[in-house]
């Protein structure tokens, strides 16, 4: 990744060869006896391809940068929670199951808030499967 933000399919040319090509100069050039002497940074990761993440960190990225992908999730759970009771969310009182019913238990914004936060997280979830760091510590 050379680019923050995320952008059409084929307008950014990843290219994690340049990686594998950059530690076998590394190594020569220090002497190293390790195949991977040099630690990356993968900045702008989002909207990557899965086989170009694991690519890249076969070649030595160790972190990679999704704010983008966990921005547009967080905003995506809220905009479905938003979809899904648009119709209790347009005032107080008054929604399908009658003229007289509250809404306050969807206008909380903790309802629509958590809905986010939950869909965040499961973009995390992908993230750390896509970035083979599932169970690894054990």
């Amino acid at each position: 990744g050379n680019v923050h933000g995320v952008y059409a399919p084929g307008n950014v040319d990843l290219q994690p060869k340049i990686l594998m090509n950059s530690q076998a100069y590394i190594k020569e050039k220090i002497g190293s006896d390790s195949e991977k002497p040099m630690k990356f940074v993968f900045h702008g990761g989002s909207g990557s391809d899965v086989s170009d993440i694991q690519e890249a960190i076969g070649y030595g990225v160790i972190k990679m940068n999704i704010d983008t992908d966990t921005q547009w999730a967080f905003w995506d759970g809220v905009r479905a929670y938003e979809a899904k009771y648009h119709d209790y969310l347009q005032g107080q009182i008054g929604n399908p199951e009658g003229d007289d019913k509250p809404n306050k238990k969807y206008y909380d914004p903790r309802m629509s808030l958590r809905a986010g936060e939950e869909a965040m997280a499961a973009r995390l979830i992908k993230a750390a499967e896509d970035l083979k760091c599932v169970n690894v510590l054990n």
